[in-house]
């Protein structure tokens, strides 16, 4: 069988948030990710909770991402360096407020967080947050008489399709989502549910 993408890539097991606090202090200037190994929660002590991984990682600057199983009593979840360019989800930057106010956060943190404003992608994803229909995906809809279809999507369908469209950098490329979330609301089905059966609205 041949092997996914990270399967070489080095394990760090933790068995504490300050175990994997102290590691992230040690290494958050290395330029590649790690796969994070924690133990299930009915490890009992050796337990490091998903929210906890995510602040901690945020505080030095680091983010995560896939996630997989090891055994029977630990998962891994890997994470890296956030690149520049990457934007920031309303959920994260709520934790970095929870950071600052219990005194957590790093200066490696705060220099990602200074990038990221400096960029513009501290606040990039804050229309798709509220859900903000842009003009042209507004027009698309209007003509197509496939705005109430729209409009009854779940918020997570719609944040997720709003991202996908943000993140088109070609004019070509996102006219050609414009057009495949229309037809897709126009038949009373969820745009781009890959791998999933199309459901109604």
């Amino acid at each position: 069988m041949a092997k996914r993408p990270l399967d070489d890539a080095e394990e760090v097991e933790v068995l504490s948030r300050a175990g994997l606090r102290a590691w992230l202090s040690a290494n958050h200037a290395r330029p590649a990710g790690i796969w994070l190994v924690t133990h299930k929660k009915s490890e009992g002590e050796r337990y490091v909770s998903g929210e906890e991984v995510v602040m901690e990682c945020l505080a030095h600057g680091w983010v995560d991402s896939l996630t997989r199983g090891k055994d029977e009593r630990r998962s891994m979840l890997w994470i890296s360096p956030r690149k520049p360019g990457s934007n920031w989800s309303r959920f994260n930057k709520s934790l970095v407020e929870r950071l600052e106010s219990e005194g957590l956060m790093t200066p490696m943190g705060r220099a990602v967080i200074d990038r990221a404003k400096a960029d513009g992608t501290w606040t990039a994803l804050d229309a798709v947050e509220a859900l903000e229909v842009p003009p042209d995906l507004a027009s698309a809809l209007g003509g197509a008489g496939a705005r109430a279809a729209w409009d009854a999507y779940p918020r997570s369908v719609k944040r997720g399709v709003l991202e996908l469209l943000l993140n088109a950098r070609r004019p070509e490329t996102r006219a050609a989502k414009v057009a495949a979330i229309v037809e897709a609301a126009s038949k009373g089905e969820r745009p781009f549910q890959w791998g999933k059966p199309d459901k109604s609205p």
